[in-house]
């Protein structure tokens, strides 16, 4: 089954890949919510990494869906069964049926960027003029403006990426190959089928 973006019902088919504890958790509570804990468990010696940059997400996200109170990290879902990840071992996938109103869209394009760290361009032309920048200053590696030091020397730079990162969140075309979604919670009359690894 394909995405059903356009359905005139207000309801969206997602996909997401969890830990199969997930099932449990929903079974048992009704709803599932990102914890810290999970995060530090699957990302192990990178998970700063990444909470640094699910708490940036969470932050520009909740402005768009308003978190329900207690929750701080995202769920991320494939838009198309085509393009869901794979079932593995230990993990099912759960497809569900939501509403729209609950759903962030993004690019996963443009979150590549993010999650690099780079300067996520409006086009082409800006991309060029500030790749100029940065060779202009001398810098090579441009994620270790955020990373290191080296953004407390170029303050200005460092802001005006950080900044470029909220062009995430603007309209885009929805039958886009490199559309993904986020949601706060899935609850369990959500689920339409669990896809065991």
């Amino acid at each position: 089954m394909t995405s059903d973006l356009n359905n005139t019902n207000d309801k969206v088919r997602l996909w997401t890949r969890q830990h199969k504890n997930v099932v449990d958790e929903l079974n048992k509570y009704g709803v599932y919510r990102v914890k810290k804990e999970y995060i530090l468990e699957k990302m192990d010696t990178i998970s700063d990494y990444y909470l640094n940059l699910y708490e940036w997400y969470g932050k520009n996200a909740d402005r768009i869906v308003p978190r329900p109170e207690g929750v701080k990290y995202p769920i991320w879902f494939s838009t198309s069964s085509e393009v869901m990840l794979q079932p593995t071992e230990g993990a099912v996938i759960l497809e569900i049926e939501a509403d729209r109103k609950d759903v962030v869209f993004t690019d996963a394009n443009k979150w590549g960027y993010i999650v690099n760290y780079f300067y996520l361009p409006v086009d082409p032309e800006d991309e060029e003029k500030h790749n100029k920048e940065l060779k202009r200053f001398g810098i090579s590696n441009e994620p270790s403006i955020i990373t290191s030091d080296k953004g407390n020397f170029y303050p200005l730079l460092k802001n005006k990426i950080i900044k470029s990162w909220e062009r995430l969140f603007e309209p885009f075309d929805e039958k886009s190959a490199f559309l993904q979604a986020t949601m706060w919670e899935i609850k369990k009359e959500w689920v339409v089928d669990i896809i065991n690894g």
